[in-house]
């Protein structure tokens, strides 16, 4: 199973079809952790630290800071970049899908856009 951590931009039509999907899914909102509001890079870090994938819609700024990260040599527990062009199910089907068919450790120091 994978930890997740959802940034503000991931949709929260997304967050709550994943949670009804799999009530169990190890899945934080920053507003869950008192995060709202910070900054990409900080997410991203707080992200390592805890171990979770982050989730966002934010092509423009976070792939280029988890880069960054990789190219400091800091941690990165994953990013998962999703398409908010995508149908809310497919979103939800293929997050559980990664959920279900991979381990945390596959994603350490990637990035992986969505769709698949």
């Amino acid at each position: 199973m994978l930890a997740f951590l959802s940034d503000e931009n991931c949709n929260g039509d997304c967050v709550r079809g994943l949670l009804r999907q799999d009530p169990n899914l190890n899945l934080l909102r920053v507003q869950d952790v008192n995060l709202r509001g910070i900054e990409n890079p900080e997410l991203l870090a707080w992200a390592a630290i805890h171990k979770r994938i982050a989730l966002t819609h934010d092509r423009t700024t976070m792939p280029s800071f988890a880069y960054d990260r990789l190219i400091a040599g800091e941690p990165l527990a994953g990013l998962f970049v999703i398409s908010d062009r995508m149908p809310l199910s497919q979103m939800i089907g293929e997050l559980l899908l990664l959920n279900t068919c991979s381990t945390q450790m596959e994603w350490q120091g990637l990035v992986l856009y969505l769709p698949l």
